[in-house]
């Protein structure tokens, strides 16, 4: 007879590869490709805190950009349920406990997710916190992550501005900061699927003011990223 701590793990395995098997099964876009040739998924996370070991994900949102627009009609928002409760970060994001009552667990949030992820580059404000984030719930619930690419809207203007010589202060990298360098609205921040849409829209002016009239790679955005 298979012993039950191989039984468990063969399972695992079985459900991960099932529910992994979308994104990889799509491949990887080409670092040559310009980025209006190449399918992104804008995505935020809010959050209990700022650490991936003791705090949660509270609720997933992601909009696709796809020929260099943002697809609002596929955008996605879920609420995540969680062990305890929001505690005083309901004060940052407006969720409270009541709220949560019948939302989906991590894991079938993140299975929701995962097809969504498909073949696309992740688009972030602050994107090594989402990452973390995402990974820790992926490893945790399927028993591994993913090799994903990550194009982060932060790291690109902080590299624009330390090449311009200003000088950053406390809040110039802000989300809502970064936007208005651009032109763009102010929106209500710290709702997951207004953010994520906020992100969406910066990156594609960011990538329009680099690009001017040529090409930008995937390449060069994932370079300004790190």
């Amino acid at each position: 007879m298979m012993p039950s701590r191989l039984r468990f793990g063969l399972a695992r395995w079985r459900n991960s590869v099932e529910a992994f098997s979308p994104f990889f099964d799509a491949g990887s876009p080409r670092g040559a490709q310009d980025y209006r040739e190449i399918e992104m998924l804008a995505l935020d996370l809010e959050l209990t805190g700022l650490d991936v070991k003791q705090d949660a994900i509270l609720s997933i949102a992601c909009v696709p950009i796809i020929g260099g627009r943002l697809v609002l009609a596929e955008a996605w928002h879920q609420l995540v349920n969680i062990d305890g409760g929001v505690g005083q970060s309901a004060t940052i994001h407006g969720i409270h406990d009541r709220h949560l009552e019948g939302a989906m667990s991590l894991k079938q949030a993140l299975s929701e997710l995962l097809p969504r992820l498909s073949g696309r580059v992740l688009v972030c404000h602050h994107g090594g916190l989402d990452l973390g984030f995402l990974q820790s719930g992926l490893q945790a619930h399927f028993g591994q992550g993913l090799p994903l690419d990550v194009v982060d809207t932060l790291q690109i203007e902080q590299r624009r501005l330390q090449r311009q010589g200003t000088i950053l202060k406390a809040d110039t990298l802000k989300l809502a900061q970064c936007r208005r360098r651009y032109g763009l609205p102010d929106y209500p921040g710290h709702n997951a699927l207004t953010d994520a849409i906020a992100c969406g829209e910066l990156l594609l002016a960011q990538a329009s003011a680099l690009a001017g009239r040529g090409r930008l790679s995937l390449a060069e955005l994932l370079s300004l990223s790190r």
